[in-house]
């Protein structure tokens, strides 16, 4: 499935409208106001991407609490989504990964206030998060102007680091580096990108850098172009590629993405899926104009290409690079 094919299949369905719903399926969250009051519903889980429970129960929360921050907005309470077997794992490791939850949502000022958990052989841990929005302005991943810069905020990859961990091609101290990036909440961010004046915003999870870019201009009059060059990609990741370490998630972006892209000859099929990479708590994708660049200044952030006039399509450029 990928990016807006879920949105389509709910359309099908024919769902009546409700004028409450200011913001529905197709964007990273929904938004539903009530009283006077704006809120913001979005829900996620993942499989484990690092072998420590505590650890990937705090991933987990980060990656569930982007699609508010994404929005613009200001998360205060989540349910927790569990898949756990009894049979498979002690009850210790499903405490470890509240606690580590836990760790998360206090630092967030998010109140765990219960959940769910249901029979599953296969280890998933995730939240449904509530949001409000604290401002008039909401952040949407359409919006977009041409002229405008788009900037990421944390460096991408880290599908790779994670699947080479599963794999056993690389040790936990060796991604200590990707887990800092993966339990970097996109608050402060968010945050930047309302006072900066963003156009639209999203974040980069599972569908990579080019899928939730590609979210940014369909169905359009813009082009999104992307310079490779200036792409943050995380240490180590075209090494482990070459030992074949790419998650299939990768290969199935690419497949979905390619006839909506345009590459420039000189990028490989590496870099390609680099950019196709799902990543688990990934960075903010924000579209601002140059002038508003300043209010990023201090964090870490990347100038990654620019909107034009265009079709709704893509245009990674670059050179030789890799």
């Amino acid at each position: 499935m990928g990016p807006g094919d879920l949105e389509d299949i709910v359309h099908n369905l024919g769902i009546r409208h409700n004028p409450a719903v200011i913001i529905g399926p197709g964007d990273d969250a929904a938004v539903y106001e009530i009283g006077g009051l704006r809120l913001i519903k979005t829900v996620d889980l993942i499989t484990p991407v690092v072998n420590d429970p505590f650890t990937y129960g705090a991933i987990s929360v980060c990656n569930s609490l982007s699609d508010v921050y994404a929005m613009g907005g200001r998360p205060f309470a989540a349910l927790a989504i569990v898949g756990f077997s009894n049979c498979d794992y002690e009850t210790e490791v499903l405490k470890e990964i509240l606690k580590g939850a836990l760790s998360i949502l206090d630092i967030a000022g998010v109140s765990l206030v219960g959940g769910h958990c249901i029979d599953d052989r296969e280890l998933k841990f995730g939240l449904s998060v509530t949001g409000v929005l604290s401002t008039n302005k909401i952040l949407t991943v359409s919006g977009a102007r041409a002229g405008d810069v788009l900037i990421i905020t944390k460096p991408i990859g880290l599908g790779i680091i994670t699947t080479a961990l599963k794999g056993g091609k690389i040790a936990d101290d060796d991604i200590a580096h990707a887990v800092k990036w993966m339990l970097t909440l996109n608050d402060e961010a968010s945050v930047r990108a309302l006072n900066s004046g963003a156009s639209a915003c999203t974040d980069v999870t599972g569908f990579g850098l080019l899928g939730h870019g590609y979210n940014m201009v369909k169905d359009s009059g813009l082009d999104l172009v992307i310079n490779y060059p200036s792409v943050p990609v995380i240490e180590r990741v075209f090494e482990l590629i070459d030992m074949g370490m790419v998650a299939a998630g990768a290969y199935n972006n690419l497949s979905y993405i390619k006839d909506k892209t345009d590459f420039s000859d000189s990028i490989s099929n590496e870099q390609k899926l680099v950019l196709t990479d799902p990543q688990t708590s990934g960075g903010l994708l924000i579209a601002l104009s140059e002038e508003s660049l300043c209010h990023f200044n201090g964090m870490f952030y990347a100038p990654i290409g620019r909107f034009q006039k265009g079709k709704g399509r893509i245009i990674v450029t670059g050179s030789n690079y890799h």
